[in-house]
């Protein structure tokens, strides 16, 4: 991948929660690139580690997780000015260094970096209107007033596709229905035009009618915006249908990473394999023969991890070495890499 492309690299990165019964290592040395306007999908059982890995971007993890390692490199585009006029340049900076409350990461969130929730009713004030919740986030990155920022807040739900945003803005979100709500919450993370939005399975509590605008939406805003979009979720479905490329997480750790074709139509870890045979496919035939197929055994204690490759106690193609060995990071390609000792 070409460096200049890039708008965010995740390097070894370990974010572990410490609770009384032990550390929990939710992500565990995870790597993955996202590139500028483009489309990166997440996707794993729950409890892989796929929303601690978009919280530790965000910096906004629970007061008992902490990144204990790693680097998260935000490849920022900064005007500067110069006897020529401004133009732009790359700063990168390193987000996991950061204070979580200082004010450089408190600019990045919310304007350069943003995340729709996957459900928006957790997300949302009860108390407040749509309108004031939009207009929190303008007011706090940009030097608008009063009169500027409610028009801003029309136009984003505007743009979103909101019935009558002017009537809406003034409404609670308890009044709204869910694809309403999701749409209100994709107008305040995009309200400040972000470089990187972040979606963590944002369709996963909408019906499918719904879940198609809001996909159609999406793709909609990212070409208008030139925004690139972390994709959050468990739906291979979706995956197909919004990706360019595709990581892999299992445990923690990223165990493939591809182009969303080669994930499809060339999958090489045992894992990602069992994935795309439990889908299941219109027109099988019914009876015992055909029935769906499933990963057997379930994911392991996470205070309890198994020695050597994390899925070999599930895996159908593990060898003895598995139980026993950390798997090396294989470059299939230039642009197919797996963590898999098969592929040594």
């Amino acid at each position: 991948m070409n460096d200049s492309n890039l708008l965010l690299q995740i390097k070894d990165l370990k974010t572990h929660f410490f609770l009384d019964e032990g550390t929990v290592k939710a992500v565990d040395g995870a790597n993955l690139e996202i590139e500028a306007r483009k489309t990166l999908g997440v996707v794993g059982e729950s409890g892989c580690g796929k929303s601690v890995t978009a919280r530790s971007i965000m910096r906004i993890l629970s007061k008992n997780a902490k990144i204990v390692d790693g680097e998260i490199l935000f490849h920022r585009q900064v005007r500067h000015g110069g006897n020529n006029g401004f133009s732009k340049m790359t700063d990168i900076v390193n987000l996991a260094a950061l204070n979580a409350q200082s004010p450089e990461m408190r600019s990045i969130r919310g304007a350069e970096i943003s995340m729709v929730f996957q459900e928006p009713m957790t997300s949302l004030s009860p108390v407040h209107t749509i309108g004031n919740q939009i207009g929190e986030v303008i007011s706090l990155h940009q030097k608008l007033d009063q009169k500027q920022t409610r028009e801003k807040a029309i136009d984003m739900l505007d743009r979103v596709g909101m019935p009558l945003p002017q009537r809406t803005i003034d409404r609670y979100p308890h009044e709204l229905s869910g694809g309403m709500r999701q749409r209100a919450m994709i107008a305040m993370a995009l309200s400040c035009h972000p470089s990187l939005l972040i979606a963590d399975e944002p369709t996963t509590a909408l019906d499918v009618t719904t879940e198609a605008q809001i996909l159609k939406l999406m793709r909609q805003l990212q070409e208008e915006l030139n925004m690139s979009i972390m994709f959050i979720t468990h739906n291979l479905g979706v995956i197909a249908q919004m990706a360019d490329r595709v990581v892999v997480m299992y445990l923690g750790k990223v165990v493939e990473d591809a182009s969303v074709d080669d994930l499809f139509y060339k999958p090489l870890h045992p894992y990602t394999q069992a994935l795309l045979q439990s889908i299941p496919r219109l027109g099988a035939k019914k009876g015992r023969d055909q029935r769906l197929a499933s990963i057997r055994g379930t994911v392991p204690d996470p205070y309890n991890l198994p020695r050597g490759c994390p899925f070999h106690p599930r895996c159908a193609k593990r060898l003895d070495i598995c139980s026993t060995e950390e798997p090396p990071v294989v470059k299939v390609d230039s642009d197919h890499q797996v963590r898999c000792v098969l592929y040594k």
